[in-house]
């Protein structure tokens, strides 16, 4: 069977998630997991102040646009292609084009697992940038994002860093 690529497919404005929710279900109903394996609409959180008030909104990165990881048949495009809501796939009218692996990563489609030698609660050493050289403890690993938060101890006062996951190392002993 041939290997599962992701492809781009094009929505009506607005109904990205409708989508996505269709097309995990017509996976589920007619279990298709072999052939369409994962579903996404690509998000970012953002910091938003209004009225003096900080809340964090999720915001679509491409508008109008569903990412589908599929092996590519006949039966699999007319699936995805028949989903309401649905205009087409990326790429030509007869064949949609798949990512090519520097635009899965780019997009950070794929989250490679990264095995970090440290917990929650744990000491840490920050290794480098403003922060370098001053221990702290763990306060929350996010692997999705590869960050991980740091309380750390500065004049005598606490102060939590988000930081990327190798620019920490574990404190021995």
């Amino acid at each position: 069977m041939a290997e599962a690529e992701w492809f781009v497919v094009h929505t009506y404005s607005g109904y990205e998630n409708k989508v996505a929710s269709n097309l995990e279900k017509l996976v589920e109903n007619h279990r298709l997991h072999d052939m369409i394996q994962e579903v996404r609409v690509p998000t970012e959180t953002v910091v938003e102040i209004k009225d003096n008030k900080r809340k964090e909104i999720e915001r679509k990165l491409f508008p109008g646009y569903v990412l589908v990881k599929m092996v590519m048949t006949d039966e699999s495009w007319y699936i995805v292609r028949n989903t309401r809501g649905v205009t087409g796939f990326v790429g030509t009218a007869q064949k949609p084009i798949p990512l090519t692996q520097s635009e899965i990563d780019a997009l950070g489609v794929e989250v490679k697992d990264v095995q970090v030698d440290y917990a929650v609660g744990d000491s840490v050493k920050v290794n480098e940038g403003p922060l370098g050289g001053f221990i702290g403890v763990v306060e929350n690993i996010d692997s999705e994002r590869q960050k991980v938060r740091v309380k750390v101890s500065m004049f005598g006062r606490e102060t939590s860093a988000e930081l990327e996951l190798s620019e920490v190392s574990p404190v021995l002993g």
